[in-house]
């Protein structure tokens, strides 16, 4: 069937929020994001990545099936789906929900006044997700509610809010089903508090809630079911620019579209091809979408099992199981069982909704999880083609690899079979990923046995295993070896054996650890092993034996429950004001705007007349000279406006802030991958991606490429100054300790995936080279100063404006500045608004992000566990340019010592420069990670005196009024309260035993516990950072402006400033209003950094407010019972000035590196957290059971605003410890740019029971209302995470006799974790001919790397512990390699 070539092309009809749209030249390219958001400007709808990886752009899809006479509503990513599949189809967005100008829907109410947004840009995706599923279940369970937000991630908020406002929406009370130690966590709330304190745990009201009332509901659009109902089916077909989709209704239709178009793909969900068009250069200029065509979707029971229909999405499936897995008896439905089990954490909700069942299986890779247990199960496929249909086992599709022939080019694969299971076979799957929910697997695999009957003689076994090579892939040697076995030890023994010599992984790729994958192949089949035998036992406990009962939990996987949470905080006193403000938890001022997604943020501003589109073309390669830049392809690309580069830079391209210089554009030569050569102009954004893709750059390599920090060492790259802090004498303390250790830890490097990427829009104002910028960024008096620069004009001539910013963390400074002024040149030059929006995979490759780190470290010691010499040297990856690298590396030794008095302290830090993008700035700023190695040691003293790691924390930590390592006084009192309320309100010691009891009576799942303290010190270290101005405006009408230095980035800054203004001016806060932060109000600000924001802004809006009531005074005391309005009106009249700025000079904070000492910071946060984890030995994984904190923040002006702090800035500390891992090739090039391969926590990740104290009666004389800075302090504390991790891993090593000293490297991810619980399975791996398993039985002490000095022993201590070590090293993603320089 040939294209309708002169005919037009259909017209796409569908409706949004209510209003029908008529798209006469649908284009099968354009995604519904992209519509809503520059056709329909619904901007609420925000682009977080672009894979369907966030949930920053779920919307709800309504459709409606004449058949059944049913309305489906289901959540979806918007950056997924093409408009042209939405013929018929109601699409809701944010503000179809509802509106600040209409009505605010009890979701948007919920989540703003249960604090559940900080920066704001997730939150209408998390809206979405959760009105979606209370639009299908008014009354959620908590598991609903929980599964519903596994594709949605926050940066900010840690979640716990999210949930709370999740909660008041659920049926059932939320108890954590736990009575462990003889409690409830419900009936503990009393330990709590001390009863003498006026405490509060109640951080928003419920009584204002309005009801969710389910029949205030858009409806669906009658139009559309008449349309369903009415119009006979046809083919439509929609003509883009470079693709036609062609839609057909017939299954006959279908295959002979097939036959045409042999090599076009089939588009249901656009989860499998959309990717690749969009990220991986595959086109298609035919997409055929057969989602309407009956024979696709069907449902059919039949006397031997199950068939669907292909197109069937991944979420009715998993409802079809579901419902029969209700239906039928267990033994029937032990396939069933298995698939569900993979659908429930395969991707996420909005993924699930859309992807279909058979295009899971037919893309064949190796990632699905489905795949293996279908092929396993003996699954059927039904293919069709013209004039022929026929069935196949969906393993034979894996035959051969990927390039097999088994489905010709023109078959389709109509619906899958899914068979009844059998008396005597049991069915298993297994996954092991980054991240237990929403991630690729590393290595799943499906199993299968049948045993002849009544016997446990294997009759059939099938195993199968994806993630280990391109496609699935079928231990079949393996299993014709083993059927006819008996099913024991033996059996087991030879299957581990067998299983690793049949499948050869290929070497590593992508930074993945091929030991790893083998581990968790041996490990799943030990797992299934153990599954059967148990089932064996259940059906005939005479003949056989089960498993021991200390292994059953190991069958248990983790599963996500909704959080118990409780947030403590003292109450104001009784005799404050009610209309004062300050002190009480007070809604983010922005909040319901950032649920109603009527907040703005950049690329939200309306476009503006002949606006460009800007796409930047970066290297490729990691240290090159640019031989020749050849454009011209670029230039004939459709609506190309012009390509930007170096020459076309009026004034500075380069910036000296230090020796070597930071760069706008590359001229002769790149120092990274990543780094930006040009960059291409055009009417779109598509169509300058496209043109940037045609560039041609000529290389020629240059030496040396420096990557790791070793390679910086061996080659002497730093940047200068080094530095050195010393106390005491170092070497005569060493003469004198009981005990030496020496050792070496990697800590991995971290993005910043602020949800908002980098961006931008500069617009010449059109006379005196005046330039309007508006810029998501943390400094726009730095932004304005580098755009000034790079132009040559004067500052006053470039506006910088920021509203608010989408997230930032310390990454939207310099590099900002730098991505900034390649907007503002392109602008210059063509003389158009120009608009820059960094994608995801762009802003990773480009940006830098936290450092990476090796420290080595020699402590010396006494028995008693006083530790009197430290002696370390950090090395920092600062790459390839200066940024902060040196100002990260003085404050990682500023604050090494974290709570801790160390006499006698030698300690250098170097900033290696290397040919990494640039790292920079990031929350907590060094402290995260040279915190991290302090306690990594604090912890190696406690393995080797034997005493506790609290008791040596305890021993250790400062007491008294004394001096800090660089001669600045510490006043530790609430430091030792914060530990001592911790202790107390985690009830660690009982806890301890009752781990120590759980892990006695668990052999492959094991827990820990750990409790650490934190010092954090407030400061710039320099006076001049930390001045800052505010401009209070009162109008005539009593209404007050505020505006003032400070950038609102989601720490709710603003709110707080507000609060300040409303309690001196001791008016309502309703009064006030703040307008946005630029440069043409309050000049010269420093950026809002370190923490610092309210504390000094603050002081600022005071000054201003107090300048202002001491004008008004006069006229008050004259008319004291006067009305705020009535004092304004008369001053005006009596000419007052109702106009003032104020200033605060900053703090007097020095350092003198020469001498080693100083006062570099104003005052100590004070902390403590205790975690409690669970590990699973078989493959690692671990779940973050409680965690409990106390922190000293002063007296709290918005204790919501810093519990929210406290908690989003812990959960980003676990993603560093844990999670967050960084991978590139050895050519520098990233492997981890977006959300599929760089996991950050997501709602499954975030501890069951989760509380947080605010110390009480805590005063702190130099900040604004004996406040705190709080933003960063709280990232360090998720290091609990990481020690309760290490002290898991203890038991399970002490209990298999594992006696040598072990390293753990930062993010102590489930491969590490795996690698260092050695055992049979690590063992096998490593030396597979020499080892003989003994796995099944609870005498362990078979295997035991124990006194035995044999020849092999040492090998397997030496290789079991090479392989614990590598675990996260060897990844060039940690820029560290376990290799001594």
């Amino acid at each position: 069937m040939p294209l309708r070539g002169a005919a037009a092309p259909d017209q796409l009809v569908f409706y949004v929020n209510g209003r029908k749209i008529i798209e006469k030249n649908a284009d099968p390219e354009q995604m519904l994001l992209s519509y809503l958001r520059k056709r329909l400007r619904l901007t609420g709808t925000k682009y977080g990545c672009g894979e369907g990886g966030c949930g920053a752009c779920t919307v709800m899809i309504s459709t409606y099936d004449p058949a059944s006479k049913k309305i489906r509503h289901y959540s979806a990513n918007a950056c997924l789906l093409p408009i042209c599949s939405l013929y018929g189809a109601a699409v809701t967005t944010v503000e179809g929900v509802g509106s600040t100008k209409t009505r605010i829907h009890p979701v948007q109410e919920r989540l703003a006044k249960c604090h559940g947004s900080q920066c704001g840009f997730c939150t209408p995706g998390m809206v979405m997700s959760i009105y979606t599923l209370l639009r299908n279940h008014p009354e959620p369970t908590s598991e609903q509610m929980v599964a519903a937000l596994a594709g949605n991630l926050c940066r900010c908020t840690g979640y716990r809010p999210i949930l709370d406002a999740c909660k008041t929406f659920c049926k059932e009370s939320i108890c954590c089903q736990r009575k462990a130690n003889g409690k409830c966590c419900l009936d503990q709330e009393d330990d709590l508090f001390d009863n003498e304190e006026k405490v509060s745990t109640s951080l928003f009201s419920t009584d204002e809630f309005q009801p969710l009332d389910p029949t205030q509901e858009l409806i669906f659009p009658p139009e559309l079911m008449r349309m369903a109902e009415n119009q006979p089916k046809r083919t439509l077909f929609f003509l883009g620019e470079r693709v036609t989709w062609i839609s057909p209704v017939s299954l006959d239709e279908l295959l002979d579209l097939k036959a045409t178009y042999p090599k076009a793909p089939l588009v249901v969900g656009n989860t499998s091809v959309g990717p690749d068009m969009k990220f991986r250069g595959v086109f298609h200029p035919v997409l055929i979408a057969p989602a309407r065509i009956p024979d696709l979707n069907v449902l059919k029971y039949t006397n031997d099992g199950l068939t669907l229909g292909a197109a069937c999405s991944l979420s009715v499936v998993r409802d079809i199981l579901s419902n029969a897995i209700a239906e039928f008896p267990e033994e029937k439905t032990r396939v069933f069982c298995a698939v569900l089990q993979q659908l429930r954490t395969l991707g996420g909700e909005q993924i699930r909704n859309v992807a279909s069942f058979g295009g899971n299986i037919i893309s064949r890779k190796s990632t699905s999880d489905l795949n293996p247990v279908l092929a396993a199960s003996n699954c059927m496929l039904n293919l069709a083609s013209r004039g022929q249909q026929r069935q196949i086992p969906a393993g034979d599709i894996f035959a051969d690899g990927v390039g097999n022939n088994t489905i010709a080019p023109e078959e389709i694969l109509v619906s899958i079979h899914i068979p009844y299971s059998r008396k005597g076979e049991y069915v298993s799957a297994f996954r092991q990923a980054p991240r237990r929910e929403n991630a690729l697997p590393v290595t799943n695999a499906g199993m299968r046995v049948l045993f002849e009957e009544g016997t446990d003689i294997i009759k059939d076994l099938s195993i199968f295993y994806g993630g280990a090579v391109s496609t699935t892939v079928c231990a079949k040697q393996t299993c014709w070896t083993l059927t006819g076995r008996h099913w024991n030890e033996q059996m087991l023994d030879e299957a581990c054996r067998l299983v690793l010599k049949e499948i050869a992984l290929p070497g590593s790729n992508g930074g993945e650890n091929v030991d790893y994958k083998k581990t968790l192949m041996v490990s799943f089949f030990y797992r299934f092993f153990l599954e059967v035998s148990q089932s064996l036992k259940t059906m005939d406990p005479c003949h056989y034996p089960g498993i021991p009962v200390e292994y059953g939990s190991g069958l248990q996987d983790f599963k996500t429950r909704m959080p118990r949470s409780i947030q403590i905080y003292q109450d104001v006193e009784p005799s404050q004001s009610p209309q004062d403000p300050v002190g009480r938890p007070i809604m983010h001022q922005s909040g319901i705007k950032h649920a109603t997604g009527e907040a703005v943020y950049i690329d939200d501003l309306p476009s503006v007349d002949g606006e460009l589109f800007l796409a930047a073309v970066t290297s490729s390669r990691a240290h090159a000279k640019i031989v020749s830049i050849d454009t011209s392809e670029a230039l004939k690309g459709a609506g190309v406006f012009d390509v930007i580069t170096a020459h076309d830079v009026p004034a500075a391209n380069e910036f000296y802030f230090s020796d070597d210089p930071e760069i706008i554009f590359a001229r002769n030569e790149v120092i990274c991958v990543g780094q930006i050569v040009c960059a291409v102009v055009a009417d779109s954004d598509v169509h300058a991606k496209q043109a940037a893709a045609k560039v041609k750059i000529e290389y020629e390599i240059l030496e040396p490429v420096i990557l790791t920090i070793e390679e910086a060492i061996k080659h002497n790259s730093f940047f200068e100054p080094t530095r050195k802090l010393e106390q005491g004498n170092v070497d005569e303390a060493f003469e004198t300790v009981d005990d030496i250790i020496e050792g070496e830890i990697c800590i991995g490097g971290q993005k910043h995936f602020y949800m908002e990427t980098q961006s931008m829009l500069a617009v010449p104002k059109g006379e005196d080279k005046e330039m309007d910028l508006y810029v998501s960024t943390q400094h726009p008096a730095f932004i304005q100063e580098m755009v000034a620069a790079s132009l040559g004009v004067p500052a006053n001539r470039i506006m910088c404006h920021v509203k608010r910013v989408g997230g930032a963390f310390g990454g939207k400074i310099l590099r900002t500045g730098l991505l900034a002024s390649v907007a503002a040149v392109a602008a210059n030059k063509t003389s158009r608004a120009v608009r820059l929006i960094l994608s995801r995979e762009d802003d990773m490759v480009i940006t830098g992000g936290r450092h990476p780190f090796i420290a080595k470290y020699k402590v010396g010691f006494m028995n008693d566990g006083r530790i009197t010499a430290v002696d370390a040297k950090y090395y920092i990856n600062g790459g390839c340019t200066p940024d902060d690298s040196v100002l990260v590396a003085e404050v990682s030794l500023l604050k090494m010592d974290n709570a801790y008095k160390i006499p006698n302290l030698r300690c250098w830090a170097y900033a290696c420069k290397t040919n990494l993008p640039s790292n920079t700035a990031f929350r907590g700023f060094g402290f995260p990670q040279s915190g991290l190695v302090t306690e990594t040691w604090i912890t190696d003293v406690a393995d080797k005196t034997g005493l506790a790691p609290e008791k040596i924390r305890e021993i250790n930590m400062y007491k008294k009024n004394e001096q800090t390592h660089f001669k600045q006084k510490l006043d530790p009192q609430n430091l030792i309260r914060c530990w001592n309320e911790c202790m107390e309100k985690s009830a660690y010691y009982s806890r301890r035993t009752a781990i120590n009891e759980f892990n006695k009576q668990n052999y492959w799942k094991k827990r820990g516990i750990a409790i650490v303290p934190m010092k954090f010190p407030f400061g710039l270290a320099t006076p001049y950072l930390s001045q800052a101005a505010a401009l209070v405006h009162i109008y005539t009408d009593g209404s007050v402006l505020l505006t003032h230095g400070g950038i609102e980035m989601g720490q709710g800054i603003h709110t707080k400033m507000i609060q300040v203004a409303s309690r001196e001016l001791n008016i309502p806060m309703s009064c006030i209003h703040f307008c946005e932060t630029s440069t043409t109000t309050v000049p010269n600000a420093c950026a809002s950094v370190g923490s610092a924001g309210t504390d000094v802004n603050g002081m600022a809006v005071k000054d201003a407010c107090q300048t202002l009531l001491k004008r008004l005074q006069p006229i008050i005391k004259k008319n004291p019972t006067g009305t705020w309005n009535e004092w304004i009106k008369e001053a005006f009249e009596q000419s007052v000035n109702l106009s003032a700025t104020g200033y605060f000079r900053g703090y007097n904070e020095y350092m003198d590196w020469e001498k080693g000492e100083g006062h570099p910071f104003t005052y100590f946060i004070f902390g403590a957290a205790c975690s409690e984890v669970e590990i699973n030995c078989l493959t690692g994984d671990h779940k973050n059971l409680r965690t409990d904190i106390v922190m000293d923040v002063g007296c709290s002006i918005n204790p919501a605003v810093d519990i929210g702090q406290i908690e989003g800035a812990f959960v980003q500390g676990i993603g560093l410890y844990t999670m967050e891992e960084l991978k590139f090739s050895s050519e520098g090039v990233l492997y981890t740019r977006g959300p599929d391969q760089y996991k950050i926590p997501a709602v499954c990740d975030i501890p069951e029971q989760f509380s947080v104290s605010l110390l009480s009666s805590s005063q702190n004389p130099y900040a604004i209302y004996a406040s705190k800075g709080i933003g960063e302090a709280g990232f360090f504390l998720g290091c609990s995470v990481f020690f309760a991790l290490r002290d898991a891993v203890t038991g399970v090593r002490n209990e298999r006799g594992l006696k040598k000293t072990f390293a753990l490297n930062s993010p102590l991810t489930a491969e590490q974790i795996r690698a260092n619980c050695a055992d049979a399975f690590t063992e096998v791996v490593l030396c597979p001919t020499d080892c003989m398993l003994a796995l099944s039985l609870p005498c362990y002490a078979q295997y035991s790397l124990g006194e035995n000095n044999s020849e092999l022993t040492q090998r397997r201590r030496r290789t079991t512990n090479e392989m614990a070590n590598n675990g996260a090293a060897s990844s060039l993603g940690q820029i560290c390699v376990n290799d001594k320089p």
